[in-house]
C-alpha cells in the first residue's frame, strides 16, 4: 500500500467522488429516465422519491454492503475473494443495459489506474487479471490502494451515485439547478447512515429487490427517444 497524508487522502476522495471522472457515469440514468418517459416522474418531488427509493432499496441493501466486502479483499489481498465478489455484482444487475453500465464504467476506471502509474506493481498484475470488471471492483482498487478510510470513500462513492442522479433529473425532468441542490442537501443526509450500515451488514442482510427499478431499465432499453445510455 502507498502511504498518503490526510490532505492527500482528501484530495484523492475528492478526485474519485468528482464528476470529470473520467468513466462516462454522466451518460447514465439507471432508469429515471424511462420513469419520466411514463410520468412516474414529473417534478422535483417525484425526482426525489425517486432517486431517495434507489438509494434506500437498491445502493444501500445490496451495493454498498459488496462495496465493503470488495475494498476489505483488495485491502487483504484476498484476489480470490475480488474476483468471485466481482463477478456476483455483475450477476446481480438485471437488465442487459445495467450490466451493460457497471462494465463499462469499471472498464475505463481500470484503464486509469492502469495509466496513472501510481499503484505497486503486484497490485496492478491483480487488477488486470480480473477480466470484465464492476465498477465497485475498479473504485474499491483504487480507494484501497491509495489508503482511504473505507467509510470515507464509501460516502465518496455514494456521492457520486447521488449526484450522477441528480444531475440526470436536470436534464431529463428538467429541473432548475437549485431544485437539484435541495435534492442532493436533502438525500445527501443519508448518506453517512448509510455507509455506516453497510460496513456492518451481514451476508443474510443484503438484498437487491427493487422491481420497479429493473422494470423501467428494462423499458428503457426499447425507449424510442432517450438521453442517456441507460
Amino acid at each position: 500500500m502507498i502511504a498518503v497524508t490526510p490532505d492527500l487522502m482528501l484530495a484523492r476522495l475528492l478526485q474519485l467522488a468528482s464528476p470529470t471522472l473520467p468513466v462516462g457515469a454522466y451518460s447514465y440514468s439507471q432508469g429515471l429516465e424511462a420513469a419520466v418517459e411514463s410520468r412516474l416522474v414529473s417534478n422535483a418531488v417525484g425526482a426525489g422519491r425517486w432517486i431517495g427509493d434507489a438509494l434506500e432499496f437498491s445502493i444501500a441493501r445490496f451495493e454498498a454492503p459488496a462495496w465493503c466486502r470488495l475494498y476489505s479483499a483488495w485491502r487483504e489481498g484476498d484476489y480470490d475473494s475480488v474476483h468471485g465478489l466481482n463477478h456476483w455484482f455483475c450477476v446481480t444487475r438485471e437488465t442487459a443495459e445495467m450490466r451493460a453500465e457497471t462494465l463499462q464504467m469499471g472498464y475505463s476506471l481500470r484503464r486509469l489506474c492502469l495509466e496513472v502509474g501510481d499503484f505497486d506493481p503486484a497490485s496492478l498484475e491483480a487488477l488486470e487479471r480480473v477480466g470484465e470488471i464492476a465498477f465497485p471492483t475498479a473504485y474499491t482498487f483504487a480507494a484501497a490502494n491509495w489508503g482511504l478510510p473505507a467509510r470515507d470513500a464509501l460516502i465518496a462513492y455514494l456521492w457520486s451515485w447521488l449526484e450522477n442522479q441528480v444531475m440526470a433529473a436536470l436534464k431529463a425532468v428538467p429541473l432548475g439547478q437549485t431544485d437539484g441542490q435541495r435534492l442532493l442537501l436533502k438525500l445527501g443526509n443519508r448518506l453517512a447512515p448509510i455507509a455506516d450500515e453497510a460496513m456492518l451488514a451481514a451476508d443474510e442482510m443484503l438484498a437487491n429487490f427493487a422491481p420497479g427499478l429493473a422494470i423501467a431499465s428494462s423499458r428503457h432499453e426499447t425507449q424510442y427517444s432517450r438521453l442517456f445510455r441507460s
